[in-house]
This record gives structure tokens, C-alpha cells and sequence, in this order.
């Protein structure tokens, strides 16, 4: 079974190496690692784990946490494509696609981004409604869109007003970009978290942006 751990750590020679013994003495093998954010003197990484069948992941937390600077963000079970270039793909396989390459991209995202759903919106005469959802996507709609139209990736209050109840009750955060001048947006949803980061701010915007090209 993985998980996917975000970690914050000291940014020093050794540390990561610290943290890959510290999860291998619970029986846990590193299986990837994404590099987030760095910032003056700490680095927030992504690390798919693989542990036993049966293992708990509150057994991750503690090891990794027994480490002075180490704070995992968040721990969740991880189901995704071990891939370093995902970006590249995604975008080839919105490319190619023959028809509803908005779906594509859609299903595409969450795998992407490491995010739990992804939906694109619009904005008609009659207010907002949902283009396409990815599978995961929940089945509330968000009846308004105010912070549309968007002119840059952004991340969004998970407890505005407009927010569904349902996706409060899942402390959902949320991010959107812009599909370009389309006038539509790609929302995402990361139920229990953690937070956006900068970074990943970035990426979807660069993302969205280079989706909007294929697709215009």
C-alpha cells in the first residue's frame, strides 16, 4: 500500500537521508520524491512511501516526526502514476485527443497536481455551471462563482460563502486558473488538504495556460 507525504524539513545535506532511515526502521520504502518548496532554510517535499499491507500511517507520522525540524502537512493514501513528467504528458494526451478533450483534461489533473478532484466552470446567462468533472469530483455543484472571471491561478477560500457545505464538511481547499480568455476556469479540490503552495500556484497556472493554447 503508499501513501503520499508532504514533509516539511530543515533544508541542510543529510536531512532527507535522516527521514528515508527514520521511515525505513517502520518498514516503509521510498518510492518517490517531488520537491515542492524551498524556502530560507526549510524545503517542503512530496514522497510516495511504500509500507506493508496493514501497516497504519500513523506509524509514517511518528517516525518521521521523531526527527528535529521534520513536520508532515499531511498523509494520505496515494493510488497515482509514479511519473516525473507528468505535465508533459497531460498536456500531449489533451492534445491528441480526438473529442472532449476538456474530460481529458479533467481526469488528468488530480494526477497531475496530487489534488482529490478537478472541474472545469463557466460562467452563462444563467450564472455558473459545471463543463465537465473528473471522476473523483463531488456531485454538489457550486451554485455561484464570484471571484470568476479569474486573470491569474489563485487559491480560494474553502469557506466563503459560495462554497458547498459538503465540500466545508471535507475541509476542502480549493485553487482555480484561468483556461485562458475562454472565460472558463480550472477548479481544484484537495478534500482534508493540506493548503496550496506557492509553487503549486504556479504550476497549475502554468498548466491551464499551456491547455488553453492547444485548445484555442
Amino acid at each position: 500500500m503508499s501513501y503520499l507525504l508532504r514533509v516539511q524539513l530543515p533544508d541542510r545535506p543529510g536531512s532527507l537521508g535522516s527521514l528515508a532511515v527514520a521511515l525505513g526502521s517502520v518498514g516503509a520504502d521510498i518510492l518517490s520524491l517531488d520537491v515542492v518548496e524551498r524556502g530560507a532554510g526549510y524545503a517542503v517535499d512530496d514522497l510516495v512511501v511504500d509500507v506493508a499491507h496493514g501497516s497504519l500511517p500513523d506509524t509514517l507520522l511518528t517516525a518521521a516526526e521523531q526527527l528535529t525540524g521534520v513536520r508532515v502537512d499531511s498523509i494520505r493514501p496515494y493510488t497515482g502514476i509514479l511519473d516525473t513528467h507528468r505535465e508533459l504528458e497531460l498536456i500531449d494526451q489533451v492534445a491528441t485527443a480526438t473529442d472532449d478533450r476538456l474530460q481529458v483534461l479533467v481526469e488528468g489533473a488530480p494526477r497531475v497536481l496530487r489534488v482529490g478532484w478537478a472541474t472545469v466552470i463557466g460562467i452563462g446567462s444563467r450564472g455558473t455551471f459545471r463543463v465537465v468533472g473528473s471522476s473523483g469530483a463531488p456531485e454538489t455543484h457550486a451554485g455561484e462563482a464570484p471571484w470568476m472571471p479569474l486573470t491569474k491561478p489563485t487559491v480560494l477560500d474553502g469557506e466563503a460563502d459560495w462554497v458547498p457545505t459538503v465540500w466545508k464538511d471535507m475541509n476542502t481547499t480549493l485553487a482555480a486558473a484561468p483556461l485562458g480568455h475562454s472565460g472558463q476556469a480550472l477548479l481544484l479540490g484537495r478534500p482534508g488538504g493540506p493548503e496550496f503552495r506557492p509553487s503549486e500556484i504556479a504550476r497549475l497556472g502554468y498548466l491551464a495556460g499551456i491547455v488553453a493554447t492547444v485548445l484555442s
